[in-house]
């Protein structure tokens, strides 16, 4: 999902079209667990558990997260004001809070109350606080994602404290992205966009295919999509699965 790029709204076609390679990837993949979900899938696979699934969610996630902290490297390039961040801040905010309320329908008992959408609004606060550090966010975000992997407690597994990351024992959530490890991720884009500003500007710049530029086009929607692409297609395969029987 996309923060606002710059206080002047400029995009770049290029991080644009990465962020859409993002959104396809991730809407092939909500397919798939949908039609698993409907009974499609014979036998039945199991997305949290197979490596097949679970290494192409860490990888989407990574992208997306990736992608944020390369389009805050470029609205605090271009002076992007902290009004600005807020209004944009806010309207992810407010989706994080659909998802949570769409998912506790669905999903009662394991719905989602910290999934990508809360786990970006929060770390988008924390890398704008950091973007001080340049080149120590390469660091930052090395010691964010080795920190779970290094130590964790029970004391972070209820709720309220396992958005954290530092959990003993994985919530039952239908979407979880805590900010340890995946804060360092997202500061990672953070000092790769900084860097390729002052060192290879048309890194961002420069031109992109025709036939990417539907992606470019994607990218620049990203929050929408994500919001409408899960009930289209569960009131598409509802509606099927309704016509078989």
């Amino acid at each position: 999902m996309n923060a606002a790029p710059s206080a002047a709204g400029r995009r770049f076609d290029r991080l644009d079209a990465l962020r859409g390679v993002a959104i396809v990837w991730m809407a092939a993949f909500h397919f798939c667990f949908d039609l698993n979900y409907f009974g499609f899938f014979e036998p039945r696979h199991h997305f949290t558990v197979d490596v097949f699934w679970t290494t192409q969610r860490t990888m989407i996630v990574s992208l997306f997260l990736f992608c944020a902290g390369l389009a805050q490297a470029v609205a605090l390039a271009d002076g992007q004001p902290w009004s600005r961040f807020w209004r944009r801040w806010a309207q992810i905010a407010g989706c994080a809070v659909l998802v949570s309320i769409g998912s506790h329908l669905m999903f009662p008992r394991s719905w989602i109350y910290f999934g990508v959408l809360h786990g970006i609004a929060v770390m988008l606060i924390a890398v704008r606080l950091v973007a001080p550090l340049g080149r120590w966010l390469w660091l930052f975000g090395a010691v964010a994602i080795a920190a779970p992997l290094l130590w964790r407690h029970e004391l972070f597994d209820p709720p309220w404290l396992s958005w954290i990351g530092l959990v003993a024992h994985k919530p039952v959530t239908e979407d979880y992205v805590p900010v340890l490890p995946w804060l360092g991720v997202m500061a990672w884009g953070l000092a790769c966009g900084q860097w390729l500003l002052v060192h290879a500007r048309d890194a961002f710049a420069g031109p992109i295919p025709r036939m990417a530029r539907g992606l470019a086009w994607l990218g620049r929607w990203s929050l929408s999509f994500y919001m409408v692409h899960q009930p289209f297609f569960i009131g598409v395969l509802t509606a099927l699965v309704a016509l078989r029987r």
